[in-house]
């Protein structure tokens, strides 16, 4: 009898152990590597993209021009839509999705989704899209709701709830045309990694409707000192405390499972002048911005090569370069800090990463990280 209990035990815990990790229908949970594709520079390179390395491409972007989703570059659009297709020869699970807005084509938001019959417009025009050329979902990235974002776009007070109802707009147009084609489609998000976008938003309202909310937690900034713009903890070399995992904390407050965000890696690092007499780069006062770099040419022709040594700062858990000579500092994501990155995401159960943009690191040094972190999930 107790041979036989401790033999039904010990096959108990075989079948937990073997269940864990999947969900109700017996599949293994993988988390989220969403690649945004800079679409908007023209045709898209679709060789130079690896399909088996990410779950999810968002097109970037659709712009928004009287009410509607608007295809500004159709005729380079509508070829990329078809390439990107094709990827799913190679990796049949991956999803393409549309991203609408974006910080230059934000502008029209507030007014296209002011009242319930223009929600209703939107909503259509942007389901209408992913219909016709057959993709998987909609992304918005509305930067930002109720306060100013690039110069010109409208914005007023009514967006904190128009926002909800944007999305709630779109999800019933989705609905509509699952119930047509048999098929399940996303919506997303790209937010802000700063508080006052949660605060000028609904975000436990909002993400009823949504799939992952993509926290854009990088372009930290200040007009003043030098800061890590993606770091993953505050630092302790400035007083500025923005950083992801502040953001992360700041959206599950806000009533956003953690199973639905997702933390954002940049892909391209911010490059400053500093004042005349600064002497180790961080937290020391900005001259100027200089034209910043992708990830593969700050590795392959920066890091420690012509005095731009590199530095680690282990509280931030965020690089940096410093050229003590030119007085220039440069801030990036490395394989170090996408490491810490995504074990905090597996660690605080989060969606998974996404990360902008595809084409700034063409030699996939910080995707292969990421797969390398995400493999032994």
């Amino acid at each position: 009898m107790k041979k036989t209990l401790i033999i039904s035990i010990l096959s108990l815990l075989v079948v937990f152990i073997s269940c864990s990790g999947k969900n109700e229908e017996g599949k293994s949970e993988k988390r989220v590597i969403i690649a945004y594709v800079g679409g908007y520079k023209g045709l898209v390179d679709i060789d130079k993209i690896s399909p088996d390395k990410i779950t999810h491409i968002n097109y970037a972007f659709v712009d928004v021009k009287e009410g509607e989703a608007f295809l500004t570059n159709e005729a380079t659009d509508t070829v990329n839509f078809r390439k990107l297709n094709e990827l799913k020869l190679q990796n049949p699970d991956l999803k393409i999705l549309i991203s609408i807005g974006g910080w230059s084509w934000s502008k029209n938001f507030s007014d296209a989704v002011l009242t319930s019959d223009g929600q209703k417009t939107f909503a259509k025009s942007a389901v209408g899209i992913i219909g016709k050329y057959n993709l998987d979902g909609v992304d918005i990235d509305w930067e930002y709701p109720t306060i100013p974002g690039d110069k010109g776009n409208v914005y007023r007070p009514e967006d904190k709830r128009n926002y909800t109802l944007m999305f709630a707009a779109i999800r019933a147009e989705l609905d509509a045309l699952s119930g047509t084609t048999d098929k399940k489609y996303l919506l997303t998000t790209a937010v802000g990694g700063f508080q006052k976008f949660i605060d000028n938003t609904e975000m436990d309202k909002a993400q009823e409707y949504l799939d992952y909310v993509n926290i854009m937690s990088y372009d930290n900034q200040s007009n003043e000192i030098a800061i890590h713009h993606t770091n993953l903890y505050p630092s302790d070399s400035y007083e500025i405390k923005s950083s992801a995992g502040v953001a992360v904390d700041g959206y599950i407050k806000a009533g956003v499972p953690a199973g639905k965000l997702v933390m954002g890696i940049a892909f391209y690092g911010r490059i400053f002048q500093l004042k005349k007499g600064t002497s180790k780069g961080l937290g020391e006062e900005i001259d100027k911005q200089i034209q910043g770099k992708g990830y593969t040419y700050i590795k392959d022709s920066l890091v420690n090569k012509d005095e731009y040594y590199r530095y680690w700062d282990d509280r931030a858990k965020a690089p940096y370069l410093y050229n003590f000579y030119k007085g220039i500092f440069v801030t990036y994501d490395d394989e170090e800090s996408v490491k810490a990155k995504c074990e905090y995401v597996k660690e605080n159960n989060m969606a998974g990463v996404m990360f902008w943009e595809y084409s700034s690191d063409p030699k996939e040094y910080l995707l292969d990280e990421i797969n390398n972190v995400f493999s032994g999930q």
